[in-house]
């Protein structure tokens, strides 16, 4: 005998949550969805979800259930109402928001299971093995779970009982990334204004990316363990250097905000700590 499916409920039906329930429904599990414009069920209702009519009915459904949507004040605009038919279930939240965000929603959760995630790779990825998500709250709730939520697919990393850990990681991890993309589009705007095309530039710009990874582990050591060196390449060089770019977009009219900004960051640390490596600037911006 081999134990049925656990019945899954799915809130929220934007592309990630369409995603989910896919996934939920390819791995077995009863699939009930629910979504604020009904239309965007007909694609998972297709593949065998049952569409209800409000949300409590989603909720009242399957002892798991599923939230994604676009932030925590959409979150409580679903779940507030609902929140009889939420008693004696498990919510999972992968909607992404601040740590305090989640914190205050899990202090408020009564009469039920809360367990906070943080998707942290796109859609195309779930089901999938390289799908990787976050996740923080009870240990129990999340061992009780797991093999359901394992049907998202990837890797589960559980971070501990803090409900706002994995929303933490979630913010610092999407600082990375978002800020990195605004100096992608940067770059391709500044060479094209000196006449590259962005498909020309993208191969040199993934050999400097892939030095990241190397600096991210360096870096990250340095920050931990409070040392800077500069020897290799200080805050005074890494200032010129910004500085240049500075000028060569200004002299063709770009927007310079972002990066005027890392620069001005720079240059407050560099009467104390020029001489110092990058890394000292984590210090720096918590001041």
């Amino acid at each position: 005998m081999t134990a049925q499916p656990t019945p899954v409920t799915v809130l929220g039906l934007g592309p990630m949550g369409q995603a989910l329930a896919g996934a939920f429904l390819a791995a077995g599990h009863p699939t009930t969805v629910w979504n604020r414009s009904p239309g965007k069920a007909e694609a998972v209702v297709a593949r065998g979800a049952r569409l209800a009519d409000s949300a409590a009915a989603a909720i009242a459904a399957s002892p798991l259930v599923i939230v994604c949507v676009i932030d925590y004040a959409a979150v409580r605009a679903i779940i507030e109402p609902a929140v009889d038919a939420l008693r004696g279930r498990t919510l999972v939240n992968l909607t992404s928001d601040e740590p305090e965000q989640v914190r205050d929603l899990a202090a408020w959760a009564s009469g039920f299971d809360y367990l906070d995630g943080s998707i942290m790779t796109p859609t195309i990825t779930i089901g999938e093995p390289s799908a990787r998500v976050l996740y923080s709250g009870p240990e129990d709730t999340f061992d009780r779970h797991r093999d359901a939520l394992a049907s998202i697919g990837g890797t589960a990393t559980y971070l501990g009982a803090d409900p706002g850990r994995a929303a933490a990681y979630d913010m610092a991890l999407l600082d990375v990334f978002w800020t990195s993309m605004s100096g992608l589009v940067h770059a391709f705007a500044l060479a094209r204004a000196e006449g590259v095309k962005a498909r020309d530039l993208a191969p040199h710009a993934q050999d400097v990316m892939s030095l990241l990874p190397v600096f991210t582990g360096q870096l990250a050591g340095e920050v931990d363990d409070g040392e800077h060196p500069g020897e290799q390449s200080s805050l005074r060089s890494a200032a010129a250097g910004m500085a240049h770019i500075l000028r060569a977009s200004r002299r063709h009219g770009l927007d310079t905000s972002v990066l005027a900004a890392a620069l001005d960051i720079a240059r407050s640390a560099i009467p104390d700590h020029g001489d110092e490596g990058f890394s000292r600037l984590a210090e720096v911006i918590a001041r």
